[in-house]
């Protein structure tokens, strides 16, 4: 049985983290909102699945995800459920937690990415807060960017498995996601990304790496993989990065 991804159909978002890990599993899914309207999917049956009254356990927004029966929401939990049967973490428990915790912080970078051009109220547009963006931007990419990307390079630096991934000897979904941030970052602000990447090398290899899997570069190159946009987390606003 396919797994069901619910999240929004134009934008790459919280739920590439989810896809990623999907695509480079060679797992079957279906992307409800991307489908037809006829076909009882797109938007409408996405809004009809997070709002489904008999549900008990309402997911908050997308991405969720419907495995059978259960519905998982948040990226985070989506992909601590899939890892197991995907084969995209180690079996120790303490593996397991740790990946988790990469996972969480990858997240906290991400929602810190995304306030930079929404630092007051999503319910705003960016030019009706682009003075507070700017503050805001600027000591993300001066202090906050370098600070994540330098603690996932110690991460490398030190992992026991050796410096190829995050966790262990095998890839996990944690070294997907290190990629998909990686390549965020580099779309919205390539001048102070460039210059965080130059001190974290290991970093920069492990997201080479992950870009060269065969599933991955497949799905790369697919039109499944939409473009990053002005519309989605990472958005390229120039006065927002680095000289």
């Amino acid at each position: 049985m396919a797994y069901e991804l619910h999240y929004w159909p134009t934008i790459q978002g919280r739920g590439e983290f989810v896809r990623l890990a999907l695509e480079a599993a060679g797992a079957p899914y279906v992307d409800v909102a991307r489908g037809a309207e006829s076909a009882g999917r797109g938007v409408p049956a996405l809004l009809g699945a997070m709002d489904d009254p008999a549900q008990p356990h309402p997911p908050f927004a997308p991405p969720f995800l419907k495995d059978g029966a259960l519905i998982v929401g948040q990226t985070a939990a989506i992909l601590h459920h899939l890892a197991p049967t995907l084969k995209l973490v180690a079996r120790s428990e303490q593996a397991r937690v740790w990946t988790q915790q990469i996972q969480l912080t990858v997240g906290d970078m991400v929602d810190e990415a995304h306030d930079t051009h929404h630092p007051i109220s999503v319910n705003l547009y960016y030019e009706d807060q682009k003075p507070e963006a700017l503050r805001r931007a600027q000591a993300f990419c001066r202090e906050r960017l370098p600070k994540y990307l330098g603690w996932f390079e110690r991460i490398l630096e030190r992992n026991p498995g050796g410096s190829r991934h995050l966790v262990g000897g095998k890839l996990s979904y944690a070294d997907l996601s290190l990629f998909q941030l990686v390549e965020g970052l580099r779309y919205a602000f390539p001048n102070a990304a460039q210059q965080a990447l130059a001190r974290t090398p290991l970093v920069v290899a492990l997201n080479a790496r992950v870009a060269g899997l065969p599933r991955v570069a497949a799905y790369l190159r697919s039109e499944r993989r939409l473009p990053f946009n002005e519309q989605g987390l990472f958005r390229r606003y120039p006065e927002l990065d680095l000289p």
